[in-house]
């Protein structure tokens, strides 16, 4: 050390940011609020549900190349943490959760590998306090209005109601927004082509959509056209209902 004087530590430079900017840029992480608005603005949450690591990874970069750079990649997929860890590092655009997280030890290995988001088929208070001790966005599932507004109420960025097809689909969706106008739902569980126009006319804010986005058939063949084509049409499908929503508002 030059005239015994210790080096600058950089303390000062710090001074005036903002620290989880300064902490997302340095990791190459994205902020709660800009998973919020990726989510909002897609409409679109993939949910890779497959058996192997390759069938995620391949998953992921299709609906990526497709135009959707997000996806809930479940727990219940083999290696799921190392599946997160490498879609991470390998495609630092893709913004990716978690899936059927139901404990906070998962939690905790899920934010330890770079997850962007947690959701559940429930709500699990654990999980939501691993997602608010990290500033995680957090989107616990529930169905009855008691549910809801309890999700809502412990911190949920979204409300993932589900399964929602089976209770009635998108007339479940618009009976739930009457009570809770303001709440962002994601609608999931048997979303499909002919379905989804309907979910966000009735007020989801999102769609989460497994195996008709991803099918079975084009991750065994590694069609990657056939899951670009698919996200193509369901980014098509949500636009076009938005536009007709706006325009009936008017």
């Amino acid at each position: 050390m030059e005239g015994g004087r210790r080096p600058r530590t950089g303390r000062k430079i710090l001074k005036n940011v903002n620290f989880e900017t300064w902490h997302c840029a340095r990791l190459n992480l994205v902020t709660r609020d800009e998973v919020r608005a990726r989510i909002c603005g897609l409409g679109i949450v993939p949910a890779i549900r497959v058996t192997s690591a390759e069938d995620a990874l391949f998953a992921a970069e299709s609906v990526s190349r497709g135009g959707i750079p997000v996806v809930e990649v479940t727990t219940t997929v083999p290696g799921a943490v190392a599946v997160i860890r490498e879609i991470r590092r390998a495609h630092p655009d893709i913004v990716v959760g978690a899936g059927t997280v139901l404990d906070a030890e998962t939690a905790e290995c899920c934010v330890a590998a770079g997850v962007h988001f947690l959701t559940s088929p429930g709500l699990h208070d654990s999980v939501m306090e691993v997602a608010a001790r990290n500033n995680i966005a957090v989107m616990p599932g529930a169905l009855t209005p008691t549910e809801i507004c309890a999700a809502w109420k412990a911190g949920a960025d979204f409300v993932k109601v589900y399964p929602c097809a089976p209770v009635g689909g998108p007339s479940y969706i618009r009976s739930m927004r009457a009570p809770f106008p303001e709440l962002p739902f994601i609608a999931a569980g048997g979303v499909n082509q002919q379905t989804a126009a309907e979910y966000i006319a009735a007020g989801a804010a999102a769609l989460g959509i497994g195996g008709d986005l991803i099918p079975h058939a084009a991750i065994r063949e590694r069609n990657r056209d056939w899951i670009n084509e698919l996200s193509h049409r369901f980014l098509g499908i949500v636009k076009t209902a938005r536009s007709r929503l706006a325009k009936a508002a008017y």
